[in-house]
């Protein structure tokens, strides 16, 4: 695959700080398979990485590459869009995994491993995939607009992304998030809150968490939406509802397994508008980072970003049941 002008957005503190260790490394081993003139970008803060995307877009870059974790991977892919969709339909997104999550690639075939990731960006088949459309309120009460390509998530999940973000990820993806998990579990509690789906489902409920799936894996790989399809225009919903205390911990390895969705108190919805509500203070998660609290509004975009991967995979429409 040939490129004219590839631009790579590096957020050396993701992983710990591990990228940037590890980017020289990179940068000359994605030179050498490329075989093109290369421009890089290193994010010094939040928003760094949307502005370098959307600048570079602008600029003429047929191709952005992300090399991070889910996080960068979110503020890139914002880069691509605006308030009302792609700024660029013919611009592709490539990634290189190298964060504390990574869950994204999960579900997607992009490799972990420096040298199949970069092969996957010279040999690789573009794919449109549906991205989410957030509308929120931020930590300083103003209106805001996100997409995700993942998943928004809010109640447990927001509380967790908050402690992770703020502690240290030296352990690495998996201790992290579930230790996060487990202070949340105790210091938390469930929230109320109403709940609407398209037009077929408005509930005020009692909930630990809801996923407004993408992906299929998000918190360091819990797979909450063992049904999601990155391109069948719906989001894969999964309520987990009141559950109590000894349950949530008796329960908790389904939240890894993809058996999720045998726990009598889940929920798993498909549609394609959400919109949540709360009295209560309710933190939102939306691809690992914690940006604000509900209401929410959330809208599918079909077939919104092309993204390089290594094969395509079939389309279908799954229900959690």
């Amino acid at each position: 695959m040939a490129f004219k002008k590839i631009v790579f957005i590096v957020n050396p503190h993701s992983g710990n700080g591990a990228t940037g260790r590890e980017w020289p490394r990179i940068q000359t081993a994605a030179k050498a398979q490329l075989g093109t003139t290369l421009t890089s970008c290193l994010t010094s803060g939040p928003g760094d990485a949307t502005r370098m995307a959307k600048s570079h877009l602008l600029g003429g870059a047929d191709v952005i590459v992300c090399v991070g974790g889910d996080g960068t991977l979110n503020e890139v892919v914002n880069g691509f869009m605006d308030e009302n969709g792609p700024i660029r339909k013919d611009a592709l997104l490539g990634f290189i995994p190298n964060g504390t999550g990574c869950d994204f690639v999960k579900t997607v075939p992009i490799p972990r491993d420096l040298e199949k990731s970069l092969d996957t960006l010279r040999n690789g088949n573009p794919r449109l995939i549906d991205l989410g459309r957030l509308r929120y309120r931020n930590h300083q009460d103003a209106p805001s607009t996100r997409y995700f390509h993942n998943i928004t998530s809010f109640g447990l999940g927001g509380e967790v992304d908050a402690r992770v973000n703020r502690t240290t990820k030296a352990f690495g993806p998996f201790i992290s998030f579930i230790w996060s998990t487990l202070i949340a579990i105790l210091s938390y509690g469930k929230k109320t809150i109403r709940l609407k789906v398209d037009n077929h489902y408005d509930e005020e409920i009692k909930i630990w968490n809801v996923a407004v799936a993408n992906g299929q894996y998000h918190g360091g790989g819990m797979r909450v939406a063992p049904g999601a399809v990155i391109d069948d225009g719906l989001f894969h919903i999964t309520v987990i509802g009141d559950i109590s205390l000894t349950g949530v911990f008796r329960h908790l390895p389904k939240l890894y397994n993809g058996k999720i969705n045998k726990i009598k108190e889940v929920s798993c919805l498909t549609g394609k508008k959400v919109e949540a509500f709360s009295q209560e203070p309710v933190l939102l998660d939306v691809d690992g980072e914690q940006p604000g609290i509900l209401p929410i509004t959330i809208d599918i975009i079909p077939s919104a970003l092309w993204v390089i991967m290594k094969h395509p995979s079939s389309k279908g429409h799954h229900v959690c049941n």
